[in-house]
């Protein structure tokens, strides 16, 4: 409500930080109630059920994004996206989890497979630029090639799915009976709830995005920046908030496995979704060629925790490490 008042009441920046707080509030609602659809679920079903769900308010900010012809700010979005989870986040659950219980131990499997589906996705994704920028006969036909690039996305994607629903289990057994106690609410209520959030989540993004312009220029802030950072901090906030959570509560294979799983659905079905969807909703298709920057960005958010996560644990002095890079990496966006 308050970020609708400020859409019509107040000056751009108040409303688009409202708007912020307010997207980022709906995706800690749509993570409570996806916790209690999960506990009616498998464990592989409910980590897929919550990544996708998480990602919702995110999805509604670059649509509204591309309809409005922010073609910059969606790729640095997507892009921050995988960046803020791969790196900041799993820094920061590192980070805060060592601090309080020293080293970290996790299975490796799980997150092994998904660092390399990782790799191969953000490979796949920097085949445009790289057709571009070394000016290949595939360069006057970037979105063509973008559009075969989502499709080879979206069917690796549904090919991981049964992996992610009925691989090994990652959440401890003692953890699975106490989601289920915890969960009190109706499946019933858990779906309005659902419904209610995904109604909001599009509202609120349409204040988002028509607030971003005039505020980020008031604000001194680059289009790059708001992607990378912004944008992509706001529609993350149920993954930021669970995956640290979990590794607070020594819990480092579930915290783990949302961070990582949040990572690969965008790198395999938000970014190729978007492409698709800019044929129809943008003023011109998106591509998949981006800034060298961002395209440096997106294969360290890649490589990075993959040495991290492949010996099975971690310890705060990592995740420190982690976190520096991610402010180094913000910063150097900072002019744009």
């Amino acid at each position: 409500m308050a970020a609708g008042a400020a859409h019509f009441i107040a000056g751009d920046v108040v409303a688009f930080l409202m708007a912020a707080v307010a997207l980022s509030l709906l995706a800690v609602v749509v993570g409570h109630a996806t916790e209690h659809l999960g506990s009616r679920m498998s464990a592989g079903a409910t980590g897929v059920i919550q990544s996708a769900l998480g990602n919702l308010p995110e999805l509604m900010v670059c649509i509204f994004s591309l309809r409005a012809g922010y073609v910059e700010v969606v790729k640095g979005a997507l892009v921050g996206s995988i960046l803020a989870n791969s790196v900041l986040l799993l820094g920061i659950a590192l980070l805060l989890g060592g601090r309080k219980h020293g080293t970290l131990k996790f299975m490796t499997e799980t997150p092994r497979l998904i660092a390399v589906l990782m790799l191969l996705a953000c490979t796949a994704l920097a085949i445009p630029t790289l057709s571009h920028q070394l000016h290949t006969p595939a360069e006057p036909h970037e979105a063509t090639l973008s559009l075969v690039c989502a499709i080879v996305l979206i069917i690796i994607f549904a090919g991981s799915l049964p992996f992610s629903i009925k691989g090994e289990e990652i959440v401890p057994e003692e953890a699975a009976i106490e989601a289920k106690h915890h969960a009190t609410w109706a499946l019933p209520f858990t779906l309005v709830v659902l419904g209610c959030a995904g109604v909001a989540s599009a509202f609120v993004s349409e204040w988002f995005v028509h607030a971003l312009e005039p505020a980020t220029k008031a604000m001194g802030l680059s289009e790059a920046f708001t992607g990378l950072v912004v944008v992509a901090v706001a529609g993350n906030a149920i993954e930021h908030l669970a995956g640290v959570q979990m590794a607070l509560k020594n819990k480092p294979d579930y915290a783990m496995s949302i961070i990582m799983n949040s990572s690969l659905q965008i790198a395999l079905l938000l970014v190729p979704v978007l492409v698709m969807v800019s044929f129809f909703v943008g003023p011109a298709p998106m591509t998949l060629v981006l800034q060298p920057m961002l395209l440096v960005a997106l294969i360290l958010s890649a490589i990075i925790p993959t040495f991290v996560i492949f010996d099975g644990e971690g310890i705060w002095l990592e995740g420190a490490a982690l976190v520096g890079l991610y402010v180094l990496i913000a910063a150097a966006f900072w002019w744009g």
